[in-house]
C-alpha cells in the first residue's frame, strides 16, 4: 500500500521522501521518482504518512519521531487503542496524529482507487486533503479520532463476507457446468455483484492467486481486529464468523502468502470440484 501511494504522490507532483526498514522498498521508491531516506530521522516533511504492519511498528515510529507542528496521517488497519496510544505519545511532542485507514486493495492502491476514512483533529485534516487527493479517489472526514478505524472495520467486515460469497458463487456455477469466465462476464454487472466480485473475480476465473492484493496471512490480522471489536460491543456477526472459517482453511491449505481470493480454491476442494 505504502509503495503504491508513494508512487502516485510522485505522479501527482509531490516531493516524496520515504523510509522503510527494507532496503528493496527504498530502492523501489527511488525508481518511482521519490527520494528514499536512510532513516526515519532523515524525513523532515511537515506531513508524514505511515503505512505499517503492526501496532509495535506504529509505537516504534511514534517514539522515534520528532518535529513540533507536524501532522502524521496514519493509514494502517490496527486496534483503536493502539492508535490512541501512539496519538498520545506524539501529542506530547507537539505532533498531531490522524486516524485515516484506507478502503481498497493493494491493486486498487496502484491505480489510486482508494477511499480514505479520516478522523481526528479537523484543522489538521484540512491541511492534508491535497495530499489525500494525490493517491485516492475519495476521502471522508468522520469526526473524532478513532471513527476512521471504526468505519474501516465496517468496510472490511463486508469485504470478508463478499469475498467468500463471490467464491461460493463461482464454485456453485462451475460445479453446475458453467465456465468461470462466463460466470464473471454475466454476473459482474448483475444484481448480485459486489466490488469484491469485480476485483477478485478475474483471479477466481484464472484460478491463480499469486498476484497478491492482500495476503491471507496479513488478512488474519484484520479479521482478528474486527472480531474482537464486534465482540466488545456485543454485536452478532454470524456471516463474518462463517467467512473466518474459510480464511482459516486457506491458511491451513498453504495459501498464507497468496491472495485472499484463494478462498475460491478452498471451496473448490470442499466441493470436490476439479477444473
Amino acid at each position: 500500500m505504502g509503495s503504491a501511494m508513494s508512487a502516485n504522490l510522485v505522479k501527482a507532483g509531490f516531493d516524496v521522501r520515504g523510509y522503510d526498514i527494507v532496503a528493496a522498498r527504498r530502492a523501489a521508491l527511488k525508481r518511482a521518482g521519490g527520494k528514499p531516506a536512510p532513516s526515519l530521522a532523515g524525513i523532515r516533511a511537515e506531513i508524514l504518512m505511515t503505512s505499517l504492519p503492526s501496532a509495535a511498528a506504529l509505537q516504534s515510529v511514534a517514539e522515534r519521531l520528532s518535529g513540533k507542528g507536524r501532522v502524521v496521517v496514519e493509514t494502517s488497519t490496527l486496534p483503536i487503542e493502539d492508535k490512541v496510544k501512539a496519538r498520545d505519545v506524539l501529542k506530547r511532542k507537539g505532533i498531531t496524529l490522524l486516524d485515516c485507514p484506507l478502503s481498497g486493495t493493494g491493486a486498487q492502491a496502484k491505480t489510486g482507487d482508494l477511499v480514505v476514512f479520516g478522523s481526528g483533529d479537523r484543522k489538521a485534516f484540512s491541511k492534508v486533503i491535497s495530499v489525500l487527493k494525490g493517491f485516492s479517489r475519495a476521502h471522508h472526514y468522520l469526526g473524532e479520532f478513532g471513527n476512521g478505524s471504526k468505519m474501516k472495520y465496517v468496510a472490511n467486515l463486508m469485504v470478508a463476507i463478499h469475498n467468500v460469497s463471490a467464491a461460493e458463487a463461482f464454485v456453485l456455477g462451475m460445479k453446475a457446468g458453467l465456465s468461470p469466465k462466463t460466470i464473471y462476464e454475466v454476473q459482474a454487472n448483475g444484481a448480485g455483484t459486489s466490488r469484491m466480485f469485480q476485483v477478485r473475480g478475474p483471479m477466481m476465473v484464472a484460478g491463480r492467486y499469486r498476484d497478491v492484493t492482500m495476503k491471507n496471512e496479513v488478512w488474519q490480522k484484520d479479521m482478528k481486529i474486527i472480531g474482537e471489536f464486534a465482540a466488545s460491543l456485543g454485536v452478532p456477526t454470524p456471516l463474518f464468523n462463517a467467512s473466518a472459517a474459510i480464511y482459516s482453511a486457506a491458511m491451513a491449505q498453504g495459501f498464507g502468502k497468496q491472495d485472499t481470493g484463494a478462498v475460491c480454491a478452498v471451496l473448490e476442494s470442499m466441493a470436490k470440484l476439479r477444473r
